[in-house]
């Protein structure tokens, strides 16, 4: 279904695995509880689709389209979503362990509870968004840009590349977990 037309179509609760789905034009679409395991959907346009509790494990997503997607309790566990578009989508309580992220935008992204262990987030963009909560124990946050992001809660122990000066831009509180040697400013901007 490479470049497909399926603006507004309904797949929830479908079995996709694997599916081929390269450029499709997926805005609007629904694709709840949907088992998307390895799927390719490189490109595709995903723009406020609703791919919430989705299985999208392992699926190649590179510079897909996810601005406003619902993708709350979605399992994204070792995606490749780099350069990928999710300005303003909804992940909440997502599993993105082990995924790709590097350069992707995530601006103004609710990342509330979600699971980031081990991602690759070198050079993503996560200004205004929110982590509270989430857990990024051993991820990779080089040129991570973190301006505005509320860390409240979140467990960032482990990670690699993350620096004083991104801490210093982003929101932490007292129940921020930091690596060994950087402090976070409770309530900083």
């Amino acid at each position: 279904m490479d470049r497909a037309l399926l603006k507004g179509a309904d797949f929830s609760g479908t079995r996709l695995q694997r599916a081929n789905l390269i450029g499709a034009l997926l805005e609007e679409a629904r694709l709840d509880d949907a088992d998307l395991v390895g799927a390719r959907l490189s490109g595709a346009n995903l723009v406020s689709a609703s791919l919430e509790n989705a299985c999208l494990a392992k699926a190649e997503m590179e510079f897909a389209l996810l601005a406003k997607a619902a993708l709350r309790g979605a399992n994204l566990r070792a995606a490749d979503l780099s350069g990928a578009l999710l300005d303003g989508a909804v992940l909440s309580r997502a599993d993105l362990g082990e995924a790709n992220l590097r350069g992707a935008g995530l601006r103004d992204a609710r990342l509330d509870g979600v699971d980031l262990r081990d991602a690759r987030l070198g050079g993503a963009f996560l200004a205004g968004a929110s982590l509270r909560g989430a857990n990024l124990c051993g991820a990779y946050l080089r040129l991570a840009r973190l301006d505005g992001a509320d860390l409240s809660d979140a467990d960032l122990r482990g990670t690699e590349g993350l620096t004083q000066a991104q801490i210093d831009r982003a929101h932490c509180n007292s129940g921020t977990r930091l690596p060994e040697g950087l402090t976070g400013v409770r309530d900083a901007k």
